[in-house]
């Protein structure tokens, strides 16, 4: 059992899309490809968008490259073995003593230009801002305090 409700949270959260991942797997390419209501288009790529989004996030705040990762069409296996290497990333990320005024420059990868955004709170699953598009995507993450 997790030490913390945030652990919990993002525990849950990778488990969550794991599972999601898993009953997928069944599911016939016509199934993944169809758009349904409720999904960001049709369900492969809206799985590829929460997984890979949540790598991003994680890229962001620990600047592991491990979690760099620029493919958008990964297949479902893949994803899966993405979002596993997620909860282990977010379980450590979450196990550190964290500031919520510690600040994290971001670099926009299509303009070069630096933005710095609250490093807890704008960058997770469970954002009161609702954890993505709420900024500029980067590819060089620099913490200051």
């Amino acid at each position: 059992m997790s030490s913390s409700l945030l652990e919990a949270a993002f525990a849950h959260h990778a488990w969550a899309t794991t599972r999601l991942i898993d009953v997928c797997l069944d599911l016939s390419v016509e199934e993944l490809e169809t758009s349904v209501l409720g999904t960001r288009g049709p369900m492969l790529e809206t799985l590829r968008h929460v997984v890979l989004s949540d790598a991003e996030e994680l890229f962001f705040l620990t600047g592991n490259v491990a979690f760099d990762i620029d493919e958008e069409h990964v297949s479902l296996a893949e994803a899966r073995v993405i979002m596993e290497r997620n909860g282990s990333g977010w379980a450590e990320y979450i196990s550190r003593s964290l500031d919520p005024d510690t600040m994290v420059l971001e670099v926009d990868k299509t303009d070069g230009k630096n933005r710095g955004v609250s490093r807890l709170l704008d960058h997770s699953p469970i954002s009161p801002r609702g954890g993505e598009g709420n900024t500029v995507r980067t590819t060089t993450p620099q913490v200051r305090a």
